[in-house]
């Protein structure tokens, strides 16, 4: 019966068996609450203590007024973790919980809470570290932006050669294990339409560490293209022990497979068509690109500087500043799906750290480079630069959208 029972109906029935249960002796007590467990399912405990508090409740429960429960944090603890939040480039809790220690010292170090500054004290900086992500993101929540814009134009066109030569890596195989294994993208920063020449960005991440290098190009063709598979040959911080791509044919031509050969780089590439086959990069495209440089329409020399710029600022405060997860295994609901279990949020440097860099030449460069940064201004710089790219790109960009 308790199955059928909302929980305003089992109210009502406490309720009523409330008038009886004041007015009865011990052994009629001991029945009413037999009666009241077998029809709301409650424990005993629980329908003794529901029951004498709807004895002294006045009218319906739905009418009653919950008290307020008192706040555990303070008011400058909220307006703190704000300003923290935007400037550590506004995370979600899960992550912003994981490195608020570190963060914390870095703008205090830098004196970056200039606004907030008089709120500042170490009762403050306490009650900060002692939030939870659920409590981040429930304070957060007004704040937070109404969501992403809409999804954006696709340049990927299957290329058909070179394809039964070229082993098939897919969802369903084996996560990768090996650190420096490196998926690529191209992202087309297009607009509104494929049409014309407009700048592209190549992008590369490493599953394992997940670390990411962003180098916006000109256009996809090869000289463009390598220069980018160079530039990343050089600043990754392990050496390529493999690329996979999807079907695009900035990668799926004889000079790319001719510049891996030469680097004796192995290579795998998805299936046409299914994003899953690429997800870690889909989801850098998306969350690093997409979400900082925005939809607009790129083209000239001055937004290929400024992005590439962009670049810089946004793989210091991800690789460095922020965690993220990585998938381990697979579990199952109550109800029989499958469900993805996640490892505890890491920063891709932490991770890197974790896995040993091949020298310590570039164990010391990354740690020069992760000392000296400071996330405030490293927002500063990113939010500068995207006002320009806006600026330049706007107009263009609006005149590209299809007529209603």
């Amino acid at each position: 019966m308790s199955r059928e029972l909302s929980m305003a109906s089992r109210r009502d029935v406490t309720k009523k068996f409330a008038r009886e249960y004041a007015k009865a002796d011990r052994a009629e007590k001991s029945r009413i609450l037999d009666a009241l467990v077998a029809s709301t399912g409650w424990t005993r405990d629980h329908a003794r203590r529901a029951i004498r508090a709807a004895a002294t409740r006045k009218g319906a429960a739905r009418d009653q007024q919950r008290k307020p429960r008192p706040r555990k944090y303070s008011y400058d603890a909220l307006i703190v973790l704000q300003e923290v939040w935007r400037l550590a480039g506004q995370p979600s809790g899960k992550y912003l919980a994981v490195v608020m220690e570190d963060t914390l010292c870095r703008l205090v170090r830098d004196r970056e809470l200039g606004k907030v500054a008089d709120r500042v004290s170490d009762t403050v900086i306490d009650e900060l570290r002692s939030m939870s992500a659920a409590t981040i993101d429930r304070y957060l929540k007004p704040h937070k932006a109404a969501g992403y814009p809409a999804a954006g134009l696709s340049s990927t066109r299957p290329s058909h050669i070179l394809r039964s030569s070229i082993p098939l890596r897919t969802a369903t195989d084996d996560p990768i294990t090996v650190p420096g294994f490196l998926e690529l993208d191209t992202v087309a920063h297009c607009g509104h339409t494929l049409k014309g020449e407009f700048l592209r960005t190549l992008s590369a991440t490493d599953p394992v560490t997940g670390w990411t290098m962003l180098r916006s190009i000109r256009n996809n063709a090869f000289v463009h293209v390598h220069a980018g598979l160079e530039w990343i040959a050089k600043l990754a911080p392990l050496p390529i022990a493999g690329m996979d791509f999807d079907n695009g044919s900035e990668f799926m031509n004889w000079s790319v497979i001719a510049w891996c050969d030469d680097h004796h780089i192995p290579i795998t590439r998805g299936r046409p068509y299914h994003h899953n086959d690429n997800a870690h990069i889909e989801q850098r495209n998306g969350d690093w690109v997409r979400r900082h440089a925005f939809r607009y329409r790129y083209e000239t020399d001055t937004e290929l500087a400024l992005l590439n710029q962009l670049w810089d600022l946004v793989m210091a405060r991800k690789n460095h500043l922020l965690p993220c997860v990585k998938a381990v295994d697979w579990t199952q609901t109550r109800s029989g799906r499958k469900k993805r279990v996640y490892d505890k949020p890491k920063t891709p440097y932490q991770r890197l750290l974790d896995t040993g860099p091949p020298d310590p030449a570039t164990r010391a460069r990354l740690a020069a480079e992760h000392d000296k940064l400071n996330p405030a201004r490293i927002t500063r710089g990113i939010n500068h630069i995207q006002q320009q790219l806006i600026d330049l790109a706007k107009a263009r960009t609006l005149g590209t959208r299809p007529a209603a």
